[in-house]
């Protein structure tokens, strides 16, 4: 089942069910709480909806709006951890972006002052459907809500300039596009086997597949489980393959006017507009 939080004539969001080029409404506070209720309640309410809207008429908005934990992981392909000259990490690479970055399908990226090297990075991101501590990797998986797709846009010239802390060149306004929507877990039963790419200005940048990560969505959630609780709703942004903007001859960076589409198999594509700001 795929999930949206979108918004109609800039009216409050709300949250839907897609099915084919419809959504239909829910009746629920927003995605959060329907994570909370679990798939039985997604079901529920589904069934019981008396209504539809056009897809094509809604805007969509990243699909949590607040969630308590942002948690990306770096360096977890092997093909990309090889073009950036680094040795593939003994153990998960760990940072974290903000609620500030989220934008959803069709938001503009702002690039500001700061920074003139602004890189794209599309990641399959897990959705924790319940509290996990100290989960088994043979369990973790069970412990998913859904999937989505996150673009983990990156400041290279901060990343590399400011002691060695990746923090503050991921989390700058609008630098976490995610969406469209949520697509829950049963839709996807092996998550190392999806293919995922970046379109950048109608060339395809990135091409490869999650069976190259290095630390597999459910090791990763059995790392960061160990001793810090998941709670319902975090998301985990799981890294990304080769072929990123500062690895290329020459470098590309993201610039104003650029139109940027990164896609996960099965999930779905987000697309978004880069501004100057």
């Amino acid at each position: 089942m795929k999930l949206v939080t979108y918004k109609m004539n800039d009216g409050a969001p709300r949250v839907g069910a897609v099915t084919k080029d419809m959504i239909t409404p829910l009746d629920c506070a927003d995605m959060l709480s329907l994570i909370q209720a679990g798939s039985q309640e997604v079901v529920r309410l589904v069934a019981n909806a008396d209504e539809s809207v056009p897809l094509s008429d809604a805007q969509l908005c990243a699909p949590i709006l607040n969630p308590g934990k942002i948690i990306c992981i770096g360096l977890n392909y092997r093909a990309h951890a090889a073009e950036s000259g680094a040795e593939a990490p003994q153990t998960p690479v760990v940072f974290a972006k903000f609620a500030n970055t989220l934008v959803g399908h069709g938001d503009p990226i702002r690039i500001p002052p700061i920074t003139k090297k602004a890189d794209y990075e599309v990641e399959l991101a897990v959705v924790i459907g319940r509290s996990a501590r100290d989960v088994p990797a043979d369990e973790a998986l069970a412990y998913v809500f859904g999937y989505t797709v996150c673009n983990d846009v990156s400041a290279r010239d901060l990343q590399f300039s400011e002691g060695g802390q990746w923090t503050h060149s991921k989390t700058l306004d609008t630098f976490a596009p995610m969406g469209p929507s949520i697509v829950t877990a049963d839709d996807i039963p092996d998550p190392q086997g999806l293919r995922l790419s970046t379109v950048l200005n109608g060339e395809t940048v990135q091409d490869s597949s999650t069976a190259d990560m290095i630390f597999p969505v459910a090791e990763l959630i059995a790392f960061l489980s160990r001793g810090m609780t998941l709670e319902c709703g975090d998301i985990i942004s799981t890294g990304t393959p080769q072929g990123v903007g500062q690895s290329r001859t020459p470098p590309v960076f993201l610039k104003a006017g650029d139109e940027v589409s990164v896609e996960v198999e099965n999930i779905g594509t987000l697309t978004n507009f880069v501004e100057q700001e």
